[in-house]
């Protein structure tokens, strides 16, 4: 088990499965884009979904579905900022985590009261983003993602990603232990190399940090169920969730909080017994 500082507290990863309930405040996400408009309302899903059984509510102002328009900091700040410090004033206690790719975005969200950082370019994308996590010292998803599709060995060649986020954490003065990992399940990768990712989770133990799962509802899904929208990718998540958790996933990224909370329990309680709820 992993005991995270995380925002003047802990965060415990490894007891249990935790559910990282998705708030995307975006026009256009792929699955829930244009849902929560405005901050009332997006604040009203979010403790929805902790009453659902969230641990961390993941808020997110840019989509990053293939083929998406960037979204200048500006108007992502303009997203995610109100947001998050209604959030905080809502739920004091709760665990934020601010899913984006800009460090002058991840700044401003934590100072606005965000204890997380979910970077999908895994602190190498904008230069100055393991800066930022550093001076706050926060715990960070280190998300694989790679332009194309092409592996020399694709468990290998993420697990080298990952030692480079590592080394670049260490340098800017941010432990490891601070650092949580995503495969990056849908960016860079076929569907075939997104199953291989799941089937070979475990692998990524060697590394010796928490593993994060990002499945919900993706394209892949919907590829191997012949075709299904996003809407109707409820069973085949749960397939994901409940097999990545048999093979190594601590935290698991969703849309439908209450399900998968009752498929990461009931696949807790057959690899992860006597651990607690």
């Amino acid at each position: 088990m992993w005991r995270i500082p995380c925002g003047g507290r802990i965060l415990e990863v490894g007891r249990r499965t935790l559910i990282m309930g998705i708030l995307n405040v975006t026009p256009d996400s792929f699955s829930d884009g244009g849902r929560w408009p405005e901050p009332e309302q997006a604040v009203a899903r979010a403790l929805q979904m902790l009453e659902e059984g969230a641990d961390i509510i993941d808020v997110g102002g840019e989509s990053t579905r293939p083929g998406h328009t960037p979204v200048p900091a500006e108007e992502e700040r303009r997203r995610v900022l109100p947001v998050i410090r209604a959030l905080r004033r809502a739920a004091p206690d709760a665990f934020i985590s601010v899913d984006t790719q800009k460090a002058e975005v991840a700044a401003a969200a934590l100072a606005a009261g965000a204890d997380i950082l979910n970077d999908i370019w895994g602190l190498q994308g904008d230069p100055e983003m393991v800066a930022v996590a550093a001076r706050h010292r926060c715990p960070v998803v280190v998300m694989h993602n790679q332009k194309g599709t092409a592996y020399q060995d694709l468990i290998q060649d993420i697990t080298a990603f990952f030692r480079r986020s590592l080394d670049l954490a260490a340098q800017a003065g941010l432990p490891g232990d601070f650092l949580i990992l995503d495969p990056g399940f849908g960016f860079g990768k076929t569907p075939d190399q997104n199953l291989e990712v799941i089937r070979r989770l475990g692998e990524f133990r060697v590394l010796n940090r928490p593993l994060l799962l990002a499945t919900s509802r993706k394209s892949t899904i919907g590829k191997v169920l012949g075709g299904l929208p996003p809407g109707e990718r409820l069973e085949g998540t749960a397939a994901t969730v409940a097999i990545g958790i048999a093979n190594g996933a601590d935290i698991v990224r969703v849309h439908d909080v209450r399900a998968m909370k009752r498929v990461a329990q009931m696949a807790d309680a057959i690899v992860r017994p006597g651990r607690g709820a």
